[in-house]
């Protein structure tokens, strides 16, 4: 195939809007991209455009939220650069785009410049147990009694306040402190004196860290501003301000920014997600190209009619109405239910319904708003026998595998008092609490000399796993870790549960045969250099969240938030609980929610329509049990705004199957 040919076939594989995006160059540009509208088609397919045109793949940047996407629109990138013999040379010889996540790229540029800091290469990452471990130790030193405030609530008002870019000195001086703000200063200076000793950083650490470097040192900034001349921001309604202020940044010079996002999908302001970001974009580049991606791929008319009519009510919103060349579809089901029991055994029995009409079990999702209505829809499919799986469970919050990258990390890190706390007596070796105390309190004098030997033993086991990551492979390190540490021994030697805790490891290390070839300048045309392949697989189990929880499993059905479907699609969709104070939630009733917060669950209505290709399932309940109180509801506000040609009404089942014991499949 030659260059012309291939030209052509990645130019006209787009549609007309698509087109605009791909083809403009220079200058900022926004992108309106609505559900299914194929913006990751887009994103890449201008990548490839930019190298085409003369630009070096190395001084692309693009950045999205989550792992997963980071490394689809890598594989995409690959994909179409293979395609084409020049381009593929010119990659071979100066590498992919830098593609990644906010926090992956904080990650490498404290990992570059993180000595002007005072951070070492191998800071530890505080995943959310171990900064909610840190702040009620901080909750104790600062003499407050964790059992009477929620070290959870503390934590959430730390990280709110640095996503606004505050230090903690910055909210020291902020005015009008209540009493809650008080305590949460004051654990908060006990929580960064942890962070300091452990050689930590917590998720927004990463961030506001990474904007310090920006703005304080010159040589990071200009360095940053030189090397990236295009900047790609993919969901960028979930941009909070660190994250917004960040981008600006490294496109100053060249202000070839790329943003693209779609308003109506922002439903994360609670973890400090910024609508205003996007709103504002245009003041903020006057000169900025605006293109419309209205065109869905995924959905059905009838589909895309109701998120049409549902989104148009909101004012906080940037316009747009989505259109389909698809057929206008079934019309969506509307199941009213007498309570949870009835709703659950009628969604389970249109879902047997649907399952012998042909539809494939993991084309077939169950949402809801808050995790407690997932227990009844687990009875129900227990009890009707049909395959499902609980999206959310993570692979690396299994005991086995933290504990063995806590051993990798505390060897390259002495200082991760969390990581030796965990690993210390695993397996055991008759290292106890006294004597971790004395330890880490410098009274290692104290122990007898038997407990020294065994204290002497485990630093031992340390010290040869640091030094084998300086020369072996990621996958040979993990093999190497479980067998020195004596995991392995114990576990093969165990319980059914212990043996399948040992399958996890060996996952771990198939895993880890990705990161086998990795090194220091991989993504800006180093060098390779042992030991880097363990410290990107750190890091990104470190960053690895909930939502990206693997959807495997393709002959289950999904159950899982509505938050936790975005980004994906099914054929078939149910959306339950769709009633007022359960969806809407009540708290967006309160007085103290801003307009535009109020407006997110409307939002996140139409994030759960339109995960939906063929036919969608509304249902509500007139009673439910809430928190061991029966409550008499009503419909969702929702329900009234479809019209009526759209939709058709029935009533729940009434036949309740025999209940059994609950399981369900995790990933």
């Amino acid at each position: 195939m030659t260059q012309n040919s291939i030209k052509k076939t990645y130019l006209e594989d787009l549609n007309a809007e698509q087109l605009e995006a791909v083809t403009h160059i220079n200058g900022p540009l926004l992108i309106v991209a609505g559900a299914g509208a194929g913006k990751t088609k887009t994103i890449t397919h201008r990548i490839l455009h930019l190298i085409k045109n003369g630009v070096q793949a190395k001084e692309i940047l693009a950045i999205t939220f989550t792992n997963k996407a980071a490394r689809e629109m890598k594989e995409r990138v690959k994909h179409l650069t293979e395609e084409d013999l020049e381009i593929k040379t010119l990659i071979q010889r100066d590498g992919l785009p830098f593609v990644s996540t906010f926090h992956s790229l904080g990650v490498f540029l404290l990992k570059e410049y993180g000595g002007h800091l005072g951070l070492s290469r191998y800071f530890t990452i505080f995943d959310k147990n171990d900064s909610k471990r840190a702040i009620k130790e901080g909750l104790e030193q600062a003499q407050y009694d964790p059992k009477q405030f929620d070290p959870a609530k503390i934590g959430g008002a730390i990280s709110r306040a640095k996503g606004e870019g505050l230090t903690v000195f910055q909210y020291a001086e902020t005015a009008g402190f209540g009493y809650f703000q008080k305590v949460v200063l004051a654990v908060w200076q006990k929580y960064e004196e942890i962070l300091k000793k452990e050689n930590a950083l917590d998720f927004d650490d990463l961030l506001l860290k990474s904007l310090t470097l920006l703005l304080q040192f010159e040589e990071v900034r200009t360095a940053c501003q030189n090397h990236w001349h295009y900047v790609h921001i993919d969901e960028y309604q979930d941009t909070n301000k660190v994250q917004d202020h960040i981008a600006e940044i490294i496109c100053a010079k060249h202000r070839n920014i790329c943003v693209v996002g779609d308003t109506d999908q922002n439903i994360y302001s609670w973890r400090g997600a910024n609508i205003q970001n996007m709103l504002s974009f245009e003041k903020k580049y006057p000169d900025v190209k605006i293109v419309r991606l209205e065109e869905n791929y995924r959905s059905s008319k009838t589909i895309l009619s109701v998120a049409n009519t549902i989104i148009q009510k909101n004012k906080y919103r940037i316009d747009k109405k989505l259109f389909t060349n698809n057929a206008v579809g079934h019309k969506v089901t509307i199941i009213s239910n007498y309570d949870e029991a009835q709703e659950a055994y009628s969604v389970a029995g249109k879902i047997l319904e649907q399952i012998k009409a042909g539809v494939p079990e993991g084309e077939i999702a169950v949402l809801y708003r808050a995790n407690f209505q997932s227990r009844i829809l687990e009875e129900a499919c227990v009890a009707l026998s049909i395959p499902y799986q609980m999206i959310g469970t993570k692979f690396f919050e299994r005991k086995e595998i933290k504990d063995t990258l806590s051993f990798i990390r505390a060897a390259l890190n002495p200082a991760s008092t969390s990581d030796i706390k965990r690993i210390i007596n695993v397996p055991a070796r008759g290292i106890g609490r006294i004597t971790l105390e004395k330890i880490l309190s410098g009274q290692e004098e104290s122990l007898s000399p038997a407990v020294k030997k065994k204290v002497a033993e485990f630093r031992e086991v340390l010290a040869r796993i640091k030094d084998a990551s300086l020369t072996m492979k990621t996958s040979e390190l993990i093999k190497f870790t479980i067998k020195e540490t004596g995991i392995e021994n114990a576990l093969e030697k165990g319980s059914d549960e212990e043996i399948e805790r040992l399958e996890n490891i060996k996952e771990l290390v198939t895993l880890a045969l990705s990161y086998d070839e990795y090194g220091v300048g991989d993504d800006v045309g180093g060098e390779n250099t042992a030991g880097d392949g363990i410290d990107r697989l750190l890091t990104d189990a470190a960053l690895a969240t909930d939502e990206e929880a693997s959807a495997g499993a393709q002959k289950a059905v999904k159950l899982m938030t509505v938050h936790a479907a975005k980004g994906l699609e099914f054929d078939n969709v149910f959306v339950t609980g769709l009633e007022e104070g359960l969806f809407p939630h009540k708290r967006m009733s309160e007085a103290k929610i801003s307009a535009e917060d109020a407006e997110e669950e409307r939002r996140l209505f139409y994030v759960a329509v339109t995960r939906a290709r063929k036919k969608l399932f509304l249902s509500y309940t007139q009673m439910r049990t809430i928190f061991g109180s029966r409550q008499v509801n009503i419909p969702s506000e929702f329900i009234f705004d479809i019209k009526d040609d759209d939709v058709e009404r029935e009533e729940g089942t009434a036949s309740i199957a025999s209940r059994k014991p609950l399981y369900r499949i995790d990933f």
